[in-house]
């Protein structure tokens, strides 16, 4: 079975590794595993991060990033067992990560592969948190995953890095547009 959008978004991971000057740190990386970090500084409050966050995925997530080729199916059900789900259509569907813990406008840690790892033998988790200080909210986004990739998982930490500055990227500019 094709699954539509895999392929593409699988190349697209490859490209986005060298593609954005801007770049996450892999904090570590080795065959059986990563950890990559970033942070972004957003003119806006620790609530309305969240918010964006969680309930407008949708609007601010690549549509490139997605299987069903558009970010507006997605959603984030922000409670432990929460679901970060792409609806399908005729009831078809797929979970992405699972919440493991919510602590609203704090941190929202997913678990799952995300993407294409999602297909692999691998086990993620990804934790945002968020701190406010004179109304700028700093978020950290981590992904620490492990597992098997025939080669080593070492050889997409910077493809999935590059993923992640585009993920908190289009996440500050959702925020800051929002405040105009």
């Amino acid at each position: 079975m094709q699954i539509p959008g895999f392929t593409t978004t699988l190349i697209l991971l490859t490209c986005l590794a060298g593609a954005n000057g801007v770049r996450a740190e892999v904090i570590d990386a080795a065959a059986g595993g990563f950890t990559t970090r970033y942070s972004v500084a957003i003119d806006g409050s620790r609530q309305q991060v969240y918010h964006a966050l969680v309930a407008n995925i949708g609007q601010w997530w690549s549509d490139d990033h997605t299987v069903s080729g558009h970010a507006s199916n997605l959603s984030i059900d922000a409670r432990p067992m929460g679901c970060f789900c792409e609806n399908l259509g005729d009831g078809a569907g797929l979970v992405h990560m699972t919440v493991t813990f919510a602590n609203p406008a704090v941190m929202l840690r997913l678990t799952g592969g995300l993407g294409p790892l999602g297909l692999l033998g691998v086990a993620g988790n990804m934790t945002f948190e968020i701190d406010e200080s004179d109304g700028v909210s700093t978020v950290i986004l981590q992904y620490a995953v492990g597992g098997y990739l025939d080669g080593g998982l070492d050889q997409i930490a910077s493809a999935v890095d590059g993923v992640l500055v585009e993920v908190l990227d289009r996440l500050k500019q959702f925020v800051e547009a929002s405040k105009d």
